[in-house]
């Protein structure tokens, strides 16, 4: 069976569609080549001296195969939480079925309830001022 995956880079970029030949349910447990290639797209990511196009577009694109013909498992898991690149690499590709399933949901909620908390208290802090400063003389500067 031919399954394939779309993957894009954004809008007006090029689009890649990735053809795997298949076997039902003959997905992989073995990450050694996933952990090399997640390893390589680390290193890239962080690399200060500029990279080639080419060469990292080839890297995504045998990582995405990789990664979809992986099983998913804890094993994979701890791979996606020690390499950032190949985990975003991952959420994206997996967008349609699970969204942002690798987002630290925790932290970002904490984050949402620290903001709102913020906004609060400076919006109390202006009612009050509001509120407690003296209010014009309505006959001030009029004789």
């Amino acid at each position: 069976m031919l399954t394939g995956k779309v993957l894009e880079f954004g809008e007006g970029a090029p689009r890649f569609f990735f053809m795997n030949a298949t076997k039902p349910n003959s997905l992989k447990t073995d990450l050694t080549v996933t952990h090399v290639l997640a390893e390589l797209l680390e290193r890239l990511e962080r690399s200060t001296v500029p990279v080639g196009a080419e060469q990292y577009r080839s890297v995504v694109q045998h990582l995405v195969n990789e990664l979809g013909d992986i099983e998913p498992s804890t094993a994979l898991g701890a791979l996606l939480d020690t390499h950032p690149a190949a985990a975003e690499l991952y959420e994206n590709v997996n967008y349609q079925y699970a969204g942002l399933c690798r987002s630290a949901l925790d932290a970002s909620l904490a984050a949402e309830r620290q903001a709102k908390e913020v906004l609060d208290r400076a919006m109390s802090r202006a009612m009050n001022r509001s509120t407690t400063q003296p209010k014009e003389d309505p006959t001030h500067g009029k004789s």
